[in-house]
């Protein structure tokens, strides 16, 4: 006789209670043991989305803390152990979870609903800007949430996944929230049209960290110049040949702004001025992480319109 799937499910999360309970005798830390359904999510960004869409209905997970990178972040036994025990897990997919996506494939392979919403959105390649491109030239790139077209089939992905494998969550509730948020993104995206609008065509150059805004440039028509470390990962590390490569791109593109992840800036100004033997500006993004509430990027609509706002302002008065 084969056990429904929602059944073995059922029973993951009352031995999970148990153990819970266990724990809790031994001032262990461990989840709340209830029997209402559980979304768990692997990064921060599709963690606001999910909220967004599920709303009351389920309980929703994030695995990846405010601010943190997704690139190198990992898990404990515990998080381990809410994978397994969840009824959806929804994470980016495409390598950039890279410490974590053993975790999701064992899940999977359990019996848990997974959604791989970057495999899901049309993925870009990464291709070779001026300074000779990432080192994964031809791989996908992970970062589609830049583009926030991409990020409202995601959403809908989510709403489908969600609708398809919550057992306990009210569909009609799930698809009005869905629907909200749709219209939120629409917005978005417009706002984000007229704002890039003030940018000149000869201004609309990029110079980044490491490779993460492909999408935003694709959808919004910027040229990615290069970046300081030439990979789609921060787990990289420039050479001196990448530097000279990024510093003769950028001279003949005459830029002299260099968008950065809000927790690097300084390092990256100090490496850029000697190279350039000049003045640089260094402008802070938030790229592949929300802060915390209250931090300036703490939803992804804040994250988005925060980015649009320093990038039109780096480009038009430095």
């Amino acid at each position: 006789m084969t056990i429904p799937k929602r059944t073995v499910l059922r029973l993951r999360r009352l031995l999970w209670a148990l153990i819970t309970l266990a724990c809790a005798a031994t001032a262990t830390a461990c989840t709340s043991g209830d029997d209402r359904p559980d979304v768990v999510v692997t990064t921060n960004i599709l963690g606001d989305v999910t909220r967004e869409i599920v709303g009351d209905e389920a309980d929703v997970t994030v695995l990846m803390k405010p601010g943190a990178d997704p690139h190198s972040f990992g898990l404990s036994a515990v998080q381990a152990a809410e994978l397994e025990n969840a009824d959806l897990v929804v994470f980016n997919g495409l390598g950039l979870e890279e410490n974590v996506l053993r975790h999701v494939e064992a899940a999977g392979e359990a019996g848990v609903a997974t959604l791989e919403v970057g495999q899901a959105v049309d993925p870009l390649t990464f291709r070779a800007p001026a300074d000779g491109g990432p080192r994964e030239d031809g791989q996908p790139d992970p970062h589609f949430w830049t583009d926030p077209d991409r990020m409202r089939t995601a959403a809908g992905l989510i709403a489908d996944a969600v609708a398809e494998n919550v057992d306990g969550a009210d569909d009609k509730t799930v698809r009005r929230n869905a629907a909200r948020y749709d219209g939120q993104l629409a917005a978005l995206t417009v706002w984000m049209e007229k704002t890039f609008d003030r940018i000149p065509e000869d201004r609309r150059a990029l110079v980044t960290n490491h490779h993460v805004f492909g999408y935003l440039a694709d959808r919004f028509g910027f040229r990615v110049i290069g970046a300081v470390v030439p990979s789609g990962t921060t787990l990289a590390s420039p050479s001196s040949s990448d530097l000279r490569s990024l510093t003769e791109a950028m001279r003949e593109a005459r830029a002299r702004t260099v968008f950065a992840d809000s927790s690097r800036p300084t390092r990256l100004a100090d490496v850029l001025r000697d190279e350039l033997a000049g003045p640089v500006e260094v402008v802070p993004l938030y790229s592949e992480s929300l802060t915390a509430r209250g931090g300036g990027a703490d939803t992804y609509l804040r994250m988005m319109r925060a980015n649009t706002a320093a990038i039109t302002d780096g480009l038009t008065t430095h």
